[in-house]
């Protein structure tokens, strides 16, 4: 465990199609091995990758698609968990099996995206669960997953590196996006949310080409909420874009960034296979620079600093960070302790 996790959260496990038909997948979430399945009729489901008899990866085992059976005795669990049929019981052994539990953990899939709730190790998942996060546009979008990533970092660094705002004409510079002879002073107004905050509603600004594509006079939402979710509501006349940016913590030294994208814009959709080398571009910029960062970082625990108004958004999500873990700790509802306010940079 590392005090760089939050727990009891729905976090984003992957694009729905990294999932099969009665298949398995496994993926270490929050220091936890978890094994995804999907049922043959199309349910997705998430267990422990743990077998309660001898402790062998369920995932070494076969799946036919409705229970997974243990490679090493036999012993066999239904998408619940719920152990089926141990072989090597006899008539004579009084087992009521169906007490045998693999831990299970929620899942749920909406709009192309696997979500799974995870809790501390060894504590019980709540009866009345959060809903899942409420992400902008439309409610019956189905997102499209443009890339996913393993940055080599943990969680607080990626989501640094990810709501950074003045590092676009350095990292991302090119003759589509932004260069360092574009920078300029930037004001934006910020809001607290539930979970988060937001830069509120405004025209994208002046030195990010890629927006002009759209024409008409796009309007941009930028959002973030714990744990680790960015969002980026564009909407021009009518149509939205919805940029969905999640950040998932493998274990202490990886995060996982998965990146998707929904659209009502015609044409570009039609233009997605064109336009996704662009994302996909712009993620291995960042992992590039996050590979620079950690070398770096390697065998050090420096006190790094966090300056003006570029940074303030570093210093939130601590805060955020902070604030939740003690309201947890005292079993308390978490209260945002962000203000409104007005930041400005130089990007």
């Amino acid at each position: 465990m590392t005090d760089t996790f939050l727990y009891s959260f729905w976090y984003v496990a992957g694009p729905s199609a990294q999932v099969k038909r009665g298949k398995l997948e496994t993926k270490t979430i929050l220091g936890q091995k978890i094994v995804f399945g999907r049922t043959n009729e199309g349910e997705i489901f998430a267990l422990r990758d743990f077998c309660p008899h001898r402790g062998i990866p369920l995932s070494y085992g076969k799946f036919d698609g409705n229970e997974i059976e243990c490679c090493y005795h036999g012993w066999c669990f239904n998408s619940a968990g719920t152990c089926t049929k141990i072989p090597s019981l006899t008539e004579e052994d009084n087992v009521d099996i169906n007490r045998i539990k693999a831990t299970s953990y929620p899942c749920r899939e909406e709009g192309g995206v696997i979500w799974v709730y995870v809790m501390p190790p060894k504590t019980k998942v709540p009866e009345n669960l959060p809903a899942l996060p409420t992400l902008p546009g439309p409610k019956d979008k189905a997102f499209y997953h443009v890339d996913s990533v393993m940055f080599p970092c943990d969680v607080d660094h990626a989501v640094i590196g990810l709501m950074d705002p003045s590092h676009g004409p350095y990292v991302h510079a090119s003759w589509w996006w932004r260069s360092q002879r574009s920078m300029h002073l930037k004001q934006k107004k910020f809001a607290p949310t539930e979970l988060g905050f937001k830069m509120v509603s405004h025209k994208p600004s002046s030195n990010s080409r890629a927006y002009k594509i759209l024409g008409g006079e796009p309007i941009t939402e930028i959002a973030f909420q714990l744990p680790s979710l960015r969002t980026e509501h564009i909407t021009v006349g009518e149509n939205h874009i919805v940029l969905l940016t999640a950040l998932t913590p493998i274990d202490d030294k990886r995060t996982e960034l998965h990146q998707f994208m929904f659209t009502t814009i015609g044409l570009i959709n039609l233009l997605r296979p064109i336009l996704k080398p662009f994302g996909k571009s712009f993620i291995r910029q960042d992992l590039e620079i996050v590979r620079k960062q950690q070398e770096g970082l390697a065998g050090e625990h420096p006190s790094l600093m966090l300056l003006g108004g570029a940074d303030q958004q570093a210093l939130w999500y601590h805060k955020l960070k902070r604030t939740w873990a003690e309201a947890a700790a005292n079993n308390v509802p978490f209260q945002n302790p962000l203000p409104e306010k007005t930041l400005q940079w130089r990007s």
